[in-house]
């Protein structure tokens, strides 16, 4: 069996923990399984093609869109409110597909589009200064102010935070603002193209709607934001054939013929400027959410836009599903202000544990983010993945070995360089989270304490210098979860020296009894089992049922009936603190 260190201790990993196990979030929360074995593998110079769905999707790239000196990848996103981890669900779905290609080989551009372009329609619930921003509504939503006063804008805000957060998870696209590109015509070739070819759009628009919900009179694919007022309740009520286009202003009452190469307020329509940007940037790949990928949403749509109207075909796609929120239902929406942003996310999980969560879920299936004691079982199958991993537990067989070795490899922050089978560097210091969330609250929350503590343990190996920094970001995302997350039951503090519980004269004996014959001596115990024994021992000698000395030794301890496994409890203290606490039977 093999070794491995945790906390500080040797474990002997049983035969029964080999491979992985599904995440415990919801009962819908599988791991990405299977693979098509009738993959095409022209591509397959680095990594086997379907040892993973991100694997299986750049082969078909590949393979539907040839073999490119460049592929591009595409997600994107209007900022209209708090990005949450849903939204998330579609950038790392991107960037896994982006580095399986990479792994293959080859180069791939990954470009994020915020669609701050977009008309500011509803003030989300969870936005402060709701009246200032109300005034703003039909606005485009990068001239909407920053209620928070940080940015230049509302949307430029929203911007910065996910900019900001993506970079600790590893993922690094280009960014492009289309406010910008609108606002400097940098689509008006695009745009013409659609108003020549605005009966057909209005065709393909039909194709997929009933007799009672088709397009009804005038209908043109643009809409143009006032110069006078900036608002989009506008009607178009002219076109010359060539560049001008004219219109009025229904707030207003500004009237204006606008040339759309120099015009900063026309822009597409949602369904049209989607397929239109494909062609425009090239684009192989890009995912979206089920709603989109609905029988005769804006997907289908767009397909037909992009091949009857600007000659493209469409990117290889797949849909991702919803992701809720655990003991709230439904899935969760900017616009309501429910939601679980990255930071959120990363407050708990850090990024290797947050992005295993979504590497290890096929995008088809929906699933639960979780930050009660759901949190322990992530962590613990991380963990159990990465040992097999790094062939520290055996895997059952080679093929869960492969999968199990490429989820973590695509888990983790920094890319994975092909080679001889081996990972580099060396396998990361392993802790059970648990046991690390109650390290912390022994040490009153003070990290760099918890770390000393485990590089001072006489047990197990050594914790070496390079495993720190990753040691202690799990330390800051224990210590945020005990603290903010965990459930009452599970919290602890340590009663200080000279506060004493309300015991019975017979515990008020035993604890005596415990701290003269089992902590003076907490040093000389091989393990949690000797221990344990010698406490056992206690409660006999007292007559005492064991379970009334552990709550009585609890209640001396955290004033709780409960806590964390006696015996491993006590070892993980300090003897002179121990004594101090106890000093008052």
């Amino acid at each position: 069996m093999a070794v491995f260190a945790v906390g500080g201790t040797v474990r002997l990993a049983h035969p029964r923990s080999a491979g992985y196990t599904n995440h415990a979030m919801s009962k819908q929360h599988k791991h990405e399984s299977g693979t098509n074995p009738a993959a095409n593998h022209q591509a397959t110079n680095r990594r086997d093609a379907t040892a993973h769905w991100a694997d299986e999707t750049a082969a078909k790239i590949i393979r539907e869109k040839g073999d490119k000196a460049r592929y591009t990848c595409a997600s994107g996103i209007t900022p209209s409110g708090t990005v949450h981890i849903g939204n998330f669900r579609e950038i790392i779905s991107t960037e896994l597909v982006a580095r399986a290609l990479r792994d293959l080989g080859k180069e791939v551009r990954f470009i994020y589009s915020w669609d701050d372009y977009d008309v500011f329609r509803k003030v989300p619930a969870n936005m402060p200064k709701q009246d200032e921003l109300a005034k703003y509504l039909r606005f485009p939503i990068t001239m909407v102010p920053d209620p928070w006063e940080r940015d230049e804008s509302y949307a430029r805000h929203h911007e910065v935070d996910i900019e900001t957060a993506l970079p600790r998870m590893g993922i690094h696209p280009e960014f492009l603002y289309q406010a910008q590109k609108y606002r400097a015509s940098t689509y008006a070739a695009g745009i013409r193209k659609a108003l020549e070819h605005r009966g057909a759009l209005k065709d393909i628009l039909d194709k997929f709607r009933d007799e009672d919900h088709k397009i009804q009179g005038e209908w043109w694919p643009i809409s143009v934001f006032c110069d006078e007022c900036n608002r989009d309740d506008t009607d178009i009520s002219g076109w010359d054939g060539e560049w001008g286009v004219t219109y009025h202003c229904n707030l207003c009452g500004h009237t204006e013929t606008v040339d759309v190469r120099t015009a900063k307020g026309v822009k597409l329509g949602w369904r049209i400027d989607w397929p239109m940007r494909w062609e425009f940037e090239q684009v192989d790949f890009e995912p979206a959410g089920k709603d989109h990928h609905s029988q005769g949403g804006s997907f289908d749509t767009a397909k037909y836009v992009c091949k009857d109207v600007y000659n493209w075909d469409a990117p290889i796609s797949f849909r991702y599903d919803f992701i809720g929120i655990k003991g709230s239902a439904g899935k969760m929406s900017s616009s309501s202000g429910k939601v679980v942003t990255i930071e959120d996310l990363l407050r708990v999980y850090t990024p290797e544990v947050a992005r295993y969560l979504f590497a290890g879920t096929r995008p088809n299936t929906e699933f639960t983010i979780s930050f009660d004691l759901d949190v322990i079982k992530i962590y613990e199958d991380y963990d159990r993945l990465e040992r097999v991993a790094w062939k520290i537990d055996p895997a059952k067989d080679d093929e869960a070995y492969r999968k199990a070795r490429r989820i973590y490899e695509l888990s983790q922050v920094e890319p994975v360089p092909a080679g001889d089978g081996t990972l580099p560097g060396i396998p990361p210091y392993q802790i059970p989270f648990r046991h690390l969330c109650n390290l912390i609250q022994i040490a009153d929350g003070d990290i760099e304490q918890t770390i000393a503590g485990l590089e001072n343990s006489a047990d197990g190996p050594a914790l070496k210098p390079e495993q720190i920094p990753s040691l202690r970001q799990r330390c800051e995302c224990a210590r945020h979860w005990a603290e903010e997350c965990a459930p009452d039951e599970f919290r602890f503090r340590l009663r200080p020296t000279g506060e004493t519980a309300a015991l019975s004269d017979t515990e008020a004996a035993a604890i005596r009894d415990l701290r003269d014959t089992v902590v003076a001596r907490i040093g000389d115990y091989a393990d949690d089992k000797a221990c344990a024994e010698a406490i056992y021992a206690v409660a006999e000698k007292h007559g005492m049922d064991g379970k009334v000395l552990f709550r009585a030794a609890y209640q001396a301890l955290i004033g709780k009936d409960q806590g964390p496994r006696l015996a491993n409890f006590l070892r993980s203290i300090s003897k002179e603190r121990l004594l101090g606490i106890l000093a008052g039977y």
